[in-house]
């Protein structure tokens, strides 16, 4: 492994050393970087490279970063160590929001080759072989508020074979307090329509049923170029041939109105799940966390919703202990989660990030008492989520199958339009397949069905 050429071609690198050059690579964050890595890996596997698992050597380490908390910043640390120790002749490129952020701290980690921040992705490979064969070290990171137009970085071979996603945005406006993503991602930037489409009808010639429209501020696709909207893009992704259902990622709630609902349902493949993020049930914390809504106006969109689609599931994002969240602001929290009944919460537990406002407020809250509020509300949570899901016993629903169970044998597993987990002892050839399936029991956090 020592003293090798990785500059060489794939054919070149196999005729010299036996064996083809590898390329390891480690994603932590959002599906938007998951999205990210999956096209970065095509390029280097076009290039003639060989994707290993990140516990293995490689000739190069390719660590895509979040920067939602300070315990990612050093998640993405501990990996570039650990990367070093496998191999410590590979070339270790550090890329996405903790680059983008703090560029100069990444440059200076020991072992770091390459540093990228959240644009210039395409130019992965480049750098890395260039950073080996100069023995240099690359800081490519540039002013992100500056970046106007979005950054297409394709995909033409999805790993998966049901669900597929497509970024068509990019950027957020939003500044809400506790968040460094507007910092790292920069301003909004929609993905132009006719890219989108032509991507939707690869994934659907490939065979796949459903698509995920994803980024980092879905619901404002569309605000900084003429002629579209995210509800034109729910249409004419609605008019391509194969796709059966079209899943929408996080959204913020103040996008949805009546119009947005008839739409929807007018083209029929829009599924009836909606990740509203909510954060706090508290308006005195929503005001501190700069969110754009009240309880009152969230109340009223999930209502509209259920008015369009009554079996909807709606699953949201909280954060407990906010600076200054009281016992009474955390109760209002429990209060209102009951009142909405989602089907399924994430809870976060506030971390401050450092760049960010509400990590200078006063009033920061106990871990012990994050701790406790986090478990009420977890718990709270998981009671409604069986609550939904017992909704559905004696029901035919429509499944997409994606896999094989790993813990009931015999068994496959997917979602239904709700994303609701059913597991089936139907065929593995259902694989793949949109297949109505009865449901007859109710079992931890899914369904069964035959």
């Amino acid at each position: 492994m020592n003293n090798i050429d990785i500059t060489l071609s794939g054919e070149e690198f196999f005729h010299r050393y036996g064996r083809k050059k590898t390329v390891s690579m480690f994603t932590l964050g959002c599906k938007v970087n998951q999205y990210e890595t999956e096209a970065m890996e095509e390029i280097f596997e076009k290039n003639g490279y060989i994707i290993v698992n990140s516990d293995e050597i490689a000739d190069i380490y390719v660590i895509n970063t979040c920067t939602v908390t300070n315990l990612s910043d050093r998640k993405s640390r501990q990996f570039i160590s650990r990367a070093k120790k496998l191999n410590k002749d590979a070339v270790i490129a550090v890329v996405g929001c903790y680059s983008q952020i703090s560029p100069d701290e990444v440059s200076k980690i020991e072992g770091v080759d390459v540093v990228i921040g959240t644009t210039d992705r395409s130019r992965i490979l480049e750098l890395c072989e260039k950073a080996k064969k100069e023995n240099e070290k690359i800081n490519i990171v540039r002013n992100v508020k500056t970046q106007k137009k979005f950054e297409t970085i394709n995909i033409d071979d999805i790993k998966s074979k049901t669900r597929a996603y497509i970024k068509i945005q990019d950027g957020c406006n939003q500044f809400c307090s506790y968040c460094i993503i507007p910092y790292a991602r920069g301003p909004i930037r929609s993905r132009e329509l006719d890219d989108i489409i032509k991507e939707t009808k690869k994934l659907a010639d490939a065979g796949f049923k459903e698509v995920v429209l994803t980024g980092i501020h879905v619901a404002s696709y569309g605000k900084d170029i003429d002629k579209t909207s995210l509800n034109r893009v729910l249409e004419e992704v609605g008019e391509v041939n194969g796709i059966e259902r079209i899943r929408l990622s996080s959204l913020e709630p103040t996008l949805i109105d009546e119009d947005f609902m008839k739409n929807i349902v007018k083209i029929g493949k829009v599924c009836d799940h909606f990740h509203l993020s909510l954060q706090s049930g508290s308006d005195t914390v929503l005001k501190r966390m700069n969110r754009k809504y009240t309880t009152n106006e969230y109340r009223d969109i999930v209502k509209l919703i259920r008015k369009y689609m009554p079996n909807a599931g709606i699953t949201t994002d909280i954060i407990v202990g906010f600076p200054g969240e009281t016992e009474e602001e955390f109760n209002e929290t429990l209060e209102f989660v009951k009142e909405i009944r989602f089907s399924r919460i994430h809870v976060f537990k506030y971390s401050p990030r450092k760049g960010t406002p509400a990590a200078k407020y006063e009033n920061q809250i106990d871990g012990n008492i994050k701790n406790i509020r986090s478990e009420k509300l977890i718990a709270l949570g998981e009671e409604l989520m069986l609550e939904f899901n017992s909704k559905f016993i004696n029901s035919t629903l429509s499944v997409l199958f994606e896999e094989e169970s790993k813990k009931e044998d015999g068994y496959i597993e997917g979602y239904t339009t709700n994303y609701v987990r059913v597991k089936s002892n139907k065929d593995s050839s259902m694989i793949g397949k949109i297949v109505y399936v009865t449901i007859n029991e109710k079992k931890d956090d899914f369904l069964l069905g035959k």
